[in-house]
């Protein structure tokens, strides 16, 4: 690889003009899929629920609720979580709720308002932040001012709140042989990728700009710490996102604002509009990377096609990434291996568990807010639905969990709270060997620097990494994981060989004297 690639260092530059909540660099996020997540006995269902184990799909309501996520807080807590990034919870027709019928009203099946107040209050109480999906494209065809024009038509109060193609003509939001053929047809009116029940916002009406930033603004103002914005590239003004910051910051300048991005996004993340966005270029790298050889490549998260890559074009990808935006932006980047969206990031890696761990590793030692997708940690694999491979339910019988693997998960991420390096700290690739499949890179955070090496082959490797300067001749270096001493020995570290599909994060500790034995 090139020398600019393992020489460059990310950090902060003095003074930049970009300005990002600070708590996000400490967070742990969890990301919860309402339906599947948790049923409380404490929120009234009707009759036709799904069975709990039954596929996801489409269509059907497995019944899980807010109060089923207050219950199991302790759970989060346990864990290691101090933010949770919820799917859509406002009223609607779909079990994932990007349907909204009421921005006002969290849907009753989730237990109401009421409900969100206690999760709110329990959640902070335990120093979790609570992050909501943003739906302000699309509505629904239930949405009481779509509902309006369709019971009115061109008298309608809200003719103008959604664009109607040829106003001489009715609009088709149903069509029976079109829906059983899983066809669209021609609804009469803009709706997001064609799709009838999502009529499409005109934000260009005063009024519906003003409905959507005073929604915006009501839920930070009730208690919440930022919005996850669904398709914002749909919104193709700029002005709109730039007011809905300045309206938010207002409410809470600490207030994290979060886009649905999936590609760089250098323009949406320049200090006027989003804090940073669900790191799918960090996602693809990862899965890339360390599903090598067991890497699903039929998998296609957003559409994307994945294949396996190699250290060094790894280590390029990932100082590409760290270079897109001011260190402010980077540092909050919300860093998943999977969402509701994609696959299950055990399956992409050919259901590994070494693989996963490692990657895993890898997500909380980096620059980025790490976002643990529900029972990922569990060892939860991909159901074979087109577009719900991701959205089974949550499995709370403890004879089914991979305790081991989430132990890992545990370990790991109280290894990133524990040491401001990991979370705060200056960024260089140290190391990066086709040959071995070996990748190391140092952080560095005032006085603390942590050297981390992953050895993503599979044979064992006998340590010998550059250092290229950072740390001293004679660093004495205890790995974080428990294997042990390594030493900065003839501008390298060196010690005991690795096994194949681990890592090591090495604290340093001091500079041994010369005649200092090591035990």
């Amino acid at each position: 690889m090139s020398q600019q690639d393992t020489d460059h260092i990310h950090e902060q530059t003095p003074d930049g003009p970009v300005q990002t909540p600070d708590w996000v660099r400490d967070a742990i996020f969890y990301q919860i899929f309402p339906d599947t997540f948790a049923r409380s006995e404490r929120v009234s269902k009707p009759g036709g629920l799904v069975p709990w184990d039954d596929l996801p799909g489409p269509h059907g309501y497995k019944g899980g609720d807010l109060l089923g996520v207050v219950e199991h807080l302790d759970y989060l807590t346990d864990l290691g979580i101090n933010a949770i990034y919820f799917c859509p919870i406002f009223q609607s027709t779909s079990n994932h709720r990007y349907h909204t019928h009421d921005y006002y009203q969290v849907d009753p099946m989730l237990g109401g308002n009421a409900a969100l107040r206690e999760l709110l209050d329990q959640a902070h109480r335990r120093g979790i932040r609570i992050i909501l999906d943003g739906v302000f494209n699309h509505a629904s065809r239930g949405f009481l001012q779509f509902s309006d024009i369709l019971e009115n038509g061109l008298k309608s109060a809200y003719v103008d709140w959604f664009t109607i193609k040829d106003r001489s003509k009715a609009l088709v939001p149903y069509n029976a042989q079109a829906t059983a053929e899983g066809k669209t047809w021609d609804t009469n009116y803009f709706c997001w990728w064609n799709l009838p029940p999502l009529p499409k916002f005109n934000v260009t009406n005063p009024e519906v700009r003003e409905f959507l930033l005073n929604t915006a603004v009501h839920w930070v103002e009730f208690g919440i710490d930022g919005w996850r914005l669904d398709v914002p590239e749909e919104i193709d003004d700029e002005s709109f996102w730039q007011e809905f910051r300045r309206r938010v910051k207002a409410a809470n300048p600490q207030a994290y604002i979060i886009g649905e991005i999936w590609h760089p996004a250098q323009e949406w993340l320049r200090g006027d509009r989003f804090d940073a966005v669900m790191n799918y270029v960090f996602n693809r790298a990862v899965q890339c990377f360390f599903g090598s050889s067991k890497l699903d490549t039929h998998a296609r998260p957003g559409g994307y096609c994945l294949r396996a890559i190699k250290t060094e074009t790894f280590a390029h990808c990932i100082n590409e990434m760290l270079s897109l935006y001011d260190w402010q932006v980077t540092q909050v980047q919300l860093n998943v291996l999977g969402s509701h969206d994609t696959p299950r990031i055990l399956s992409v890696l050919g259901e590994d568990k070494a693989r996963l761990k490692l990657a895993v590793l890898f997500q909380m030692t980096v620059p980025g807010a790490p976002c643990i997708y529900y029972g990922d940690e569990l060892g939860m694999v991909s159901v074979p639905v087109a577009g719900h491979e991701g959205r089974a339910a949550m499995q709370w019988d403890e004879d089914g969990w991979d305790i081991d693997l989430r132990e890992t998960f545990k370990k790991y991420v109280a290894l990133r709270k524990a040491h401001p390096a990991l979370r705060r700290g200056t960024f260089i690739t140290l190391h990066a060997d086709n040959r071995h499949n070996i990748y190391a890179f140092l952080r560095q955070h005032a006085i603390e620097k942590i050297a981390v090496i992953l050895n993503n082959g599979g044979e064992p490797y006998p340590v010998h990494v550059p250092v290229k300067g950072r740390l001293p001749e004679g660093t004495d270096l205890a790995d974080l994981l428990g294997r042990g001493h390594y030493a900065v020995t003839g501008g390298y570290i060196v010690g005991e060989a690795m096994p194949p599909r681990t890592g090591l994060v090495l604290h340093g500790c001091r500079k041994r004297e010369q005649n200092e034995t090591r035990i």
